[in-house]
């Protein structure tokens, strides 16, 4: 057996791989669908319809999800999920109709909704505030990674077969990650440092029950936040593949070349996000001050989205990508959050909770935004107000969720 310091990183490195895993599988049918489109004809309005069987199911599992990794431990839950959601891919290859393609999109975002909460809870497990920041940009970087890797690699596919083999295979994957896991992953920390014990141990407390924790003002700041702010998110990572051949004109192999770039630095954002929300600390910066500092930097690169329509595609690419790395810096600090604040025994639930909003923000999103494209041919009103959600999601982590601190059992209990 390892030493627990070392195997910490290790599945957290684990994490990051099954994190890129995820975002490559929900990224295939955004990158082929021009290549699906020969074959099954698929209008703007069925796109965003089939967007939102995925998120509907992600933010059903997401909840779900959480309590159900809770339940069952992060070991047992994280393969079930991951196993679904590779099965699920695979899928995808034997779509003949849009219907199908719906069918297996919702499957997909059944399994992958569990991939997060699952890593909050395990991060919360083998980690304190000191590390836990860093711990969650490094797992969160492979959200990029797999952006990254999708683009150029499924274009590699297509040439080489076609459009159905890029499922079968980024599926395939998801197995032998499985594998990997369940020999790795054993139990839950026991030999931590005595000082890092204590606070791990004080974070065993009982479970809140789930309907009691909508009670909580926190929570329902962090479910608004989430909402607002991953409404961009998504329909920056559907949409950008398609943005680029409908409106630049580019085909599958030049989207490969271009596409993952913004991804790239969606990446970067993840890392620094987490590596500064650590330093902050590491210098004696309190939680709360560290956690809104990186989140407040974060929201204010988002407006750079209001001048995509307007620049030349080099452009274009230059803005997508301060504004995705302006996002995963945000989304990297609000992921730790609830670890920050909620015992170990909830983590799970709470972050479930807010994918699961952060997914029903996405999923009304992207069929506003194909009923805008079906009525007015733009993405202009849709950049501009993506650009704007997460300064107002700012706000409402300033005005509601208030000081970020870990919460006794009686303030879980008592806070309305």
């Amino acid at each position: 057996m390892y030493p627990s310091t070392n195997l910490r990183w290790m599945i957290v490195g684990l994490l990051a791989l099954a994190t890129a895993l995820n975002y490559l599988d929900r990224q295939t049918l955004p990158v082929v669908i021009s290549e699906v489109q020969k074959e099954i004809p698929v209008s703007n309005a069925e796109y965003s319809q089939l967007q939102f069987y995925f998120l509907l199911a992600y933010g059903i599992m997401y909840a779900g999800g959480g309590r159900l990794v809770d339940l069952l431990g992060s070991r047992a839950g994280y393969l079930l999920v991951i196993g679904w959601w590779s099965a699920a891919t695979i899928l995808h290859g034997f779509a003949n109709s849009v219907a199908m393609l719906g069918a297996a999109r919702f499957l997909l975002g059944l399994g992958e909704g569990g991939g997060f909460p699952a890593s909050a809870k395990v991060v919360s497990e083998w980690f304190t505030a000191r590390d836990r920041s860093f711990a969650f940009g490094i797992f969160n970087t492979g959200s990029s990674v797999g952006a990254v890797v999708a683009p150029p690699l499924i274009a590699a596919i297509v040439t080489a077969s076609d459009w159905r083999w890029v499922f079968y295979i980024t599926g395939g994957a998801g197995f032998l990650w499985a594998l990997a896991w369940w020999w790795l992953y054993q139990d839950a920390p026991k030999n931590h440092a005595a000082n890092e014990q204590s606070e791990l141990q004080s974070r065993r407390s009982p479970a809140t029950p789930w309907l009691q924790l909508f009670r909580i003002r926190q929570v329902r700041g962090l479910l608004l936040a989430k909402f607002l702010s991953d409404s961009a998110w998504f329909f920056f990572i559907f949409w950008l593949p398609k943005y680029l051949a409908d409106v630049r004109g580019l085909n599958i192999s030049e989207i490969g070349y271009y596409a993952w770039i913004p991804y790239a630095f969606a990446g970067m954002g993840s890392y620094v996000g987490g590596w500064l929300g650590s330093f902050l600390i590491r210098r004696n910066r309190s939680v709360d001050a560290s956690r809104k500092l990186t989140l407040g930097l974060a929201a204010c690169l988002m407006p750079f989205a209001l001048g995509i329509g307007y620049v030349p595609l080099s452009g274009a690419i230059v803005l997508f990508s301060l504004v995705m790395l302006g996002h995963q810096f945000w989304s990297t600090i609000l992921q730790t959050v609830p670890a920050d604040m909620f015992p170990s025994t909830t983590v799970g639930s709470v972050a479930g909770l807010m994918g699961a909003a952060g997914s029903f923000g996405g999923m009304l999103f992207n069929l506003a935004v194909g009923e805008i494209l079906t009525r007015y041919e733009s993405y202009l009103s849709v950049f501009a107000v993506s650009g704007l959600l997460h300064l107002v999601s700012f706000g409402v982590i300033v005005l509601v969720v208030g000081k970020i601190q870990l919460l006794t059992q009686q303030e879980l209990g008592a806070r309305a």
